[in-house]
């Protein structure tokens, strides 16, 4: 299943809901919602800095992802980033394919 990286910064609001109701609820929150698209979290962390909180999801595909990307920012109380990540597998993958690209003004 795709991994995901998602990199949260809350609002003003969304720090009073943490404040309010604490770190493991917002974890929990984070496992519903990605079950609920067909999905679980591995890891779930608060942090220091421009990122408040940081989760790696996996989910069945990019479409799941958008949905819960969409979801999550129409609250306001939350903005969030994805990031698709890939397997080491994955890389040499990619490495062992030739795509035709032509560089600008060439």
């Amino acid at each position: 299943m795709p991994k995901y990286l998602i990199e949260a910064a809350f609002t003003v609001e969304g720090a009073k809901g943490i404040l309010a109701k604490g770190g493991t609820v917002r974890r929990k929150a984070v496992e519903d919602a990605a079950k609920s698209v067909g999905g679980s979290v591995e890891s779930f962390y608060f942090a220091f800095g421009a990122t408040d909180a940081i989760a790696i999801l996996d989910l069945p595909d990019h479409a799941s992802a958008a949905a819960l990307a969409l979801s999550i920012s129409s609250t306001g109380s939350v903005e969030a980033a994805t990031t698709v990540l890939l397997t080491p597998e994955e890389l040499d993958a990619a490495g062992k394919k030739s795509p035709a690209y032509r560089p600008p003004g060439a």
